[in-house]
């Protein structure tokens, strides 16, 4: 291959895999921002509302590690791709829901297609870029799914304030049929895939990546960056919500414009992990977390703000560094080692999402804020512990 036709396949690959990431992590938090009119839109309170933020991470927790097996049997490109497509379909029909259950089971559906595009995609990304290539296209894709959190969430809010929340899910629809026709037009083919044929050596594949701790605590890591962002984004929204701040679903929209520091942040550490390592940098984001949310507790809409900014950094960082040692670690079966790290994500995400509930009811924010800190304390000592080896 000429210098030219390579630089061009990577200039599709890295369109291809931000386009991924931007379909994905549109539709997934979306409803963070609706909670305050889908309560009454449904009769229901706030907290029972933000089951529409749990409900795919469910569904995602569910398939993720089958679709790992899948995929280590068929393919990539055409998994994510399909996934893709597929997943307009229960979009636009979450905007003709009637009740509540009726949100939370097309919600569902789009939890189901999710892997197929997520882990896949993280599992495409470790085969055809080994080495430092991988760091920096895992911090594209990981960028693209910034972009993708604060552009769901915002945009779903404007809509939502100009014409109702129906047209929230009608217009990320329509973003993610466009998702879909841009990795259908860019994504290359993979070219180092190579096929685990049989459910033997796909058991098998689990077998080996459940007894090697460094890629446990690398789940262990997406556990945590997952139940942080749910927990702080969630809840805070709450907060703002309320009295003495009362932002509505515009605001709270725009609150989500801290996520953009993550598409500074990402780069900026993936070019300090290359030189120092993933470990070492990821540990260095953790007190960065604490600092945002030790913010949080200030009651100015200011510090809020600033605070859950430093939130968003420190988590983004962490989730480019985990999923990028789950693909750089894992020599064979990638996509069922990138599944069964997304399990773990996505369980993290759901208890984020249902465990501060009752912590909300009983003692507030500041509650909140003690239970994340406490599961980033215990994410940082494992990935000690364990991240003895770079992957």
């Amino acid at each position: 291959m000429t210098p030219a036709a390579a630089l061009q396949l990577a200039r599709r690959r890295t369109i291809g895999v931000a386009a991924a990431g931007f379909c994905t992590f549109l539709n997934l938090y979306a409803t963070q921002a609706l909670l305050p009119v889908l309560g009454p839109a449904f009769d229901v309170p706030p907290e029972r509302a933000s089951s529409t933020v749990t409900a795919p991470l469910l569904a995602v927790a569910l398939v993720a590690p089958f679709v790992g097996s899948i995929s280590d049997m068929v393919g990539r490109r055409r998994l994510i791709l399909g996934a893709a497509a597929l997943l307009v379909v229960p979009t636009a029909l979450a905007a003709t829901a009637t009740s509540l259950s009726g949100l939370l089971a097309w919600r569902f559906l789009q939890g189901l297609l999710l892997p197929f595009i997520f882990a896949i995609t993280v599992a495409y990304v470790g085969e055809e870029c080994p080495g430092a290539d991988g760091i920096r296209l895992t911090g594209t894709y990981v960028t693209a799914t910034v972009a993708a959190g604060f552009s769901g969430r915002f945009l779903a809010g404007v809509a939502t304030a100009l014409a109702g929340w129906r047209s929230a899910f009608l217009l990320l629809a329509a973003l993610t049929a466009a998702a879909a026709a841009l990795i259908a037009l860019t994504l290359p083919p993979e070219r180092r895939f190579r096929p685990i044929r049989g459910l033997r050596r796909s058991a098998a594949g689990f077998a080996a990546h459940l007894t090697d701790r460094r890629l446990l605590a690398a789940d262990a890591a997406g556990f945590a960056v997952l139940f942080t962002i749910v927990a702080a984004f969630t809840y805070a929204n709450l907060l703002l919500a309320a009295r003495p701040f009362g932002l509505g679903p515009a605001a709270l929209g725009s609150v989500f414009a801290v996520y953009l520091l993550g598409m500074v942040a990402t780069p900026a550490a993936s070019r300090l992990a290359v030189k120092l390592g993933r470990r070492r940098a990821l540990a260095a984001s953790v007190p960065v977390a604490f600092a945002g949310l030790a913010l949080t507790l200030i009651p100015a809409l200011v510090a809020i703000i600033a605070g859950l900014a430093l939130i968003a950094s420190a988590v983004f960082v962490q989730q480019a560094f985990a999923i990028g040692y789950v693909g750089a670690t894992a020599r064979h079966a990638k996509s069922t080692a990138v599944g069964l790290y997304v399990t773990t994500y996505y369980a993290g995400g759901s208890v984020g999402g249902i465990l501060p509930a009752g912590i909300w009811r009983s003692a507030g924010w500041p509650g909140c804020v003690a239970v994340i800190a406490a599961v980033q304390a215990a994410m940082l000592g494992l990935v000690l512990l364990a991240w003895r080896e770079e992957g």
